[in-house]
């Protein structure tokens, strides 16, 4: 079939017709206007000739007048990719000959660099897209525009917003003049500009239509005519909205802080690792005393803090409580919602039922004493918690008698919290009050990059010691020195692992930190141990450092030795101008120095008994794969444990909800910034807030690291293949320990998110390296090898070239 009339298009039919002829037919059987029309099938574009005769008696058919030809790829108009002005659109086309010719131009669009470049951003294979071009009548529009049915801006979900201009609404897909922007939301309000209030009625009609009829919101093109009759040309998902947070029963609006990047964390997490995480992140903080439900959105971690922000205790301390773990952008976003009626305190609030309970009280006499024990003897502190570690690591171990999936499933659900607890928990507390205590102490004795300069070079850190091996490894290697460069990382990998690689010193390496890995808290993502490709990829970026002086180790030694200098300097003037509160301050950042580098040891035990129940997962995931009900085994990280005792007891068949979930999962993987704080209507607290203008090519960030350093920018979204040369400056959304690896080349750290007390920063410290955390946009505004001067104490990135345009079209 080479030439089919919208009117018989079905939605079901984008592999012969495309996207965007697959949305017209929807609409025309939805009994929406649409300008009528035939498409040439993707059958016409695989075999590579144009079939005249049938295009030119369905040109006739139509009337022979003024047309418009259009694109229609397979892989466009998608829930996660909109190819929005990536292929072409010829308008007004009149007779045979140009209606020839402009099929052959959208054809010859799908492989235009533009297109090509969308594709690969996408992840999606050049091989398997067809194309498809859509003929439609010509409409002669007075006004034209987009409306799209929730607002592409703030993401609320209540607003629509329309964009319009007189003619043909291509001046406003293209951005080649000015616009009127209307925002829709329940208040009538008298129309301006080019539509009546009539016509804004209409189409907020129109809108609410379409979006309950396709389930989702929508980027609608349309056009009304002399006559004002309104037409459709397209309809597709809006592919920028981050997804709405789920329908709660709870009194609205709410409001949901995004948790994951306190684990440096912004991709999304695995349903199998959701369903841990969430309960564990509770009871973390209940154990704290505060309670926050953890929410799934857009396979991310959400905190609600609507009830602590409605308390009238808990939101005096509210926004200070998040500049340790949240940083700054969370402190702003939480600023704006207390300022917000909406959220004003409540009776009741967040305590409901009145005094705190006696657990509570127990845990508070706990962490007192736990506190009290640390600081008073840090060593002490430090050898119990290194004990309890041990302990852990070793209760981790599964028993060797389990033999079926049954057995194994047992197990992962009986797993309780550890009782060692106390002894790993308040050390870290301890360590993080004596960092943070001492700025306010020192107000106007000494300023925030004072104090960082004190926390440089900081032992007693399990990653940083991870970081130090890996380097010894990497010199030890230097007979293979060609291999490890020249092979990539993920080959060298391969080879590891079928035992034909030389001896390096790896498996030593990974069995003490092959549980370790990026994103290492969810547990549906592999560990070293069972993929080791980053671990390589950082030897080569190791062994590029040819500069002795410039070697982690000594980078290291050095920060070590500026920061107990500093810390005399800094205690002996505060002494002098405030004796007392020197003497405190000094004793804290003593302490600190003895305690705050155990704050990555919590994670890394918690590591242990993660790595046994996705081991134990992984062959309860080879055995449902042999009875059939998986594909393969680890499509368990895309189930819940409830769902696994079903496919284990049951025989339950979930391989459809595993394949809709990996897709689900591969799109949100794709998606390069995650809200800070939204509102239950879907709105990016962030988007609403006034907007700070960076000029003169200098963005402004929050110094977490001392320092200044001018060099090219390297922007990593994946550290499993980052080649970064000695002198770069690492420009990435987020770290986490994982990404540890690579400050021991990288000049410099700049990341969109954090906290100055968070892994990426603290471990910049350690190294003596700038760092300057929350710059918003940072992996898409700054280019790799742009050249950029990062200041740690001023908190700025000055960017010294043009950085270039990304060119991605209409959102």
């Amino acid at each position: 079939m080479h030439v089919i009339a919208l009117s018989e298009v079905t939605a079901t039919m984008t592999a012969l017709v495309g996207g965007k002829a697959a949305g017209l037919g929807e609409l025309i059987r939805h009994g929406e206007h649409v300008p009528d029309g035939f498409c040439l099938t993707t059958e016409a574009h695989r075999l590579g000739v144009i079939p005249t005769a049938e295009v030119v008696a369905a040109y006739e058919r139509l009337g022979a007048g003024p047309v418009a030809v259009r694109s229609s790829a397979t892989a466009e108009d998608l829930p996660d990719a909109s190819f929005a002005g990536q292929q072409d659109t010829v308008l007004d086309v009149t007779g045979t000959v140009e209606l020839i010719a402009a099929i052959e131009k959208c054809w010859d669009s799908l492989h235009a660099y533009r297109a090509t470049a969308y594709r690969e951003a996408h992840g999606i294979d050049h091989q398997t897209v067809r194309m498809a071009v859509v003929v439609q009548r010509m409409v002669a529009p007075a006004v034209a525009g987009v409306l799209f049915t929730a607002n592409p801006l703030t993401g609320r979900r209540d607003e629509m917003a329309v964009d319009a201009a007189p003619g043909l609404g291509t001046t406003v897909v293209d951005g080649a003049a000015a616009v009127d922007h209307y925002v829709l939301d329940d208040a009538a309000r008298p129309a301006a500009g080019c539509l009546t209030s009539a016509q804004l009625a209409r189409l907020r009609a129109t809108g609410e239509r379409l979006q309950a009829h396709f389930g989702c919101p929508q980027d609608v093109e349309w056009a009304i005519d002399a006559d004002d009759v309104l037409w459709l040309l397209q309809s597709r998902p809006i592919t920028s909205l981050f997804p709405a947070p789920p329908r709660s029963g709870k009194p609205l609006p709410r409001v949901y802080l995004e948790f994951g990047h306190v684990q440096g964390m912004l991709q999304p997490v695995t349903p199998m690792g959701m369903s841990t995480l969430r309960a564990q992140i509770a009871a973390m903080l209940a154990a704290l005393g505060v309670r926050v439900e953890i929410v799934d959105i857009g396979g991310r971690l959400y905190g609600d803090l609507t009830d602590l922000a409605r308390d009238r205790s808990s939101r005096k301390r509210l926004v200070k409580l998040l500049a340790v773990d949240f940083g700054p952008r969370a402190q702003a976003v939480m600023r704006h919602v207390l300022a917000d009626p909406r959220f004003a305190p409540t009776s009741g609030g967040a305590r409901r039922g009145g005094a705190p309970g006696a657990a509570s009280l127990r845990t508070a006499g706990r962490a007192v004493v736990g506190i009290l024990r640390a600081l008073a003897r840090p060593e002490a502190a430090r050898n119990r918690m290194f004990e309890a570690i041990e302990q852990m690591r070793v209760r981790a171990a599964a028993p060797a008698d389990l033999r079926t999936a049954a057995d194994r499933l047992r197990f992962v659900q009986a797993r309780d919290a550890d009782d060692s607890a106390d002894a790993i928990m308040w050390p870290i507390v301890a360590g993080m009050l004596a960092t943070a205590l001492p700025t306010a102490l020192l107000k106007g004795v000494a300023g925030p990059d004072e104090i960082h300069a004190v926390l440089g070079g900081m032992p007693h850190n399990v990653t940083i010691e991870m970081d130090l091996a890996l380097w010894r490894l990497a010199q030890g290697a230097g007979d293979h020195r060609q291999l490890l460069l020249d092979t990539p990382p993920a080959e060298l990998a391969a080879r590891y692992l079928r035992g034909t690689l030389p001896e390096i010193g790896m498996a030593a390496f990974l069995d003490v930190y092959g549980h370790r890995g990026v994103a290492e808290v969810d547990l549906g993502v592999p560990r070293w141990a069972e993929d080791p490709t980053p671990v390589f990829a950082a030897v080569a970026n190791y062994l590029r450092v040819t500069d002795p002086q410039q070697g982690p180790d000594q980078r290291f030694q050095r920060a070590a030795s500026a920061a107990e200098t500093a810390l005399r300097d800094l205690v002996a003037r505060a002494r002098r101008r405030r004796p007392v509160r020197g003497r405190m301050a000094g004793f804290l950042l003593r302490r600190a120095r003895s305690l705050a580098g155990l704050r990555e040891a919590g994670k890394f035990a918690g590591l242990y008994p993660l790595r046994e129940t996705r081991r134990q997962l992984l062959l309860i995931g080879a055995d449902l794969h042999g009875s059939g009900l998986l594909d393969q085994p680890d499509d368990i990280m895309f189930l819940t444990l409830d769902e696994v005792h079903t496919a284990v007891h049951q025989g339950v068949d979930l391989r459809g909800a595993v394949t809709a979930r990996r897709a689900v999962h591969r799109r949100e993987l794709r998606r390069r910034t995650v809200p800070v704080a939204l509102l239950s209507d879907g709105t990016d607290v962030e988007s609403v807030l006034p907007g700070v203008s960076a000029g003169d090519g200098t963005l402004t960030g929050v110094g977490a690291s001392a320092g200044r350093v001018t060099g090219p920018a390297r922007v990593v979204h994946d550290p499993g293949t980052a080649h970064v040369e000695p002198g770069d400056v690492l420009v990435a959304a987020t770290t986490d320990p994982g990404w540890t690896p690579l400050f021991l080349t990288a000049a410099a750290l700049v990341t969109e998110t954090g906290a100055i007390m968070a892994h990426g920063p603290t471990v910049a410290r350690e190294y003596g390296i700038p760092a300057v955390i929350c710059v918003p946009d940072a992996t898409r505004t700054i280019t790799t090898g742009q050249l950029v001067t990062v200041d740690g104490g001023v908190g700025t990135v000055t960017l010294h070239q043009p950085s270039a345009p990304e060119g991605e079209g209409r959102p």
